[in-house]
C-alpha cells in the first residue's frame, strides 16, 4: 500500500478535476478496497453471486460516478469505499429476499471488526437497519461502527475521519456494540466476539 500522502494527494488531484489522477489513484488502492471487500464476504455462503472483486468493482464505480464528495484523506476515502461496499450489499441482499420472499439474506458477522472467529452471524439487512436506526439518535456512535466494522478502520484512523479523540472513539465503539446486541436480539447477545475491545 503506497504511503498515505501518495494516495490523498491523487485524491486530492481527483477532486480538482484531474482525470489522469483516476488511473494512478486505482492501482494504489485496489489492494485495500479487496481488504475491505473480503472482510464483507468473509460470512457470506460458497457460492454467492458476489464475490470480493465484484464487489470492489462495483463499489469502484460508484464511487468514480460520485464527483461531489471532498476528500479528507485515505482514511476518509476507504471509510466512504466501506460505506458504499455495505449499500450495495444491503440492496443486494434486499433484492434477494424480495426475490426469495424472505429467503436466505446475506449474512456477516459482526465480530469481523475484531478480526476474531465468528460463532454468531448477523443478517447484513438486520444490521443496516439497526444502524439507521442508532443513527437518528446518536450519528457518531452509528458512523463509528461503519468505519470500524464495514471499514476495518483502526481506532486512530477512526477518531481522524471523525476528528475526535481515540478515547471517545473507544467509548463510542463500545456503547455502540452494547446497543447493536440488544437491537440484533438473541443472536447479537450470543455473540461474546465482540465482548473485547481492540487497539488497533
Amino acid at each position: 500500500m503506497p504511503s498515505a500522502p501518495n494516495v490523498t494527494e491523487l485524491l486530492l488531484a481527483w477532486q480538482a478535476g484531474d482525470h489522469a489522477a483516476l488511473d494512478k489513484l486505482l492501482p494504489a488502492i485496489q489492494p485495500e478496497l479487496r481488504r475491505i471487500a473480503r472482510r464483507h464476504m468473509a460470512g457470506e455462503r460458497r457460492g454467492h453471486v458476489l464475490q470480493p472483486t465484484a464487489l470492489v468493482n462495483e463499489a469502484y464505480l460508484r464511487l468514480a460516478a460520485s464527483g461531489d464528495i471532498q476528500w479528507q484523506g485515505r482514511a476518509h476515502f476507504f471509510a466512504v469505499a466501506a460505506q458504499v461496499m455495505r449499500h450495495v450489499l444491503v440492496d443486494y441482499a434486499r433484492e434477494r429476499a424480495r426475490a426469495k420472499r424472505g429467503g436466505d439474506a446475506f449474512r456477516i458477522s459482526l465480530s469481523d471488526a475484531e478480526n476474531l472467529a465468528r460463532p454468531r452471524q448477523t443478517d447484513v439487512v438486520a444490521l443496516d437497519d439497526a444502524l439507521n436506526a442508532l443513527e437518528k439518535f446518536d450519528r457518531r456512535k452509528s458512523k463509528v461502527i461503519e468505519l470500524r466494522f464495514f471499514g476495518g478502520l483502526s481506532l486512530q484512523e477512526t477518531a481522524d475521519v471523525l476528528r475526535v479523540s481515540v478515547g471517545t472513539v473507544r467509548r463510542d465503539w463500545s456503547l455502540a456494540r452494547a446497543w447493536l446486541y440488544r437491537e440484533l436480539g438473541d443472536t447479537g447477545r450470543r455473540d461474546t466476539s465482540l465482548d473485547t475491545d481492540s487497539d488497533v
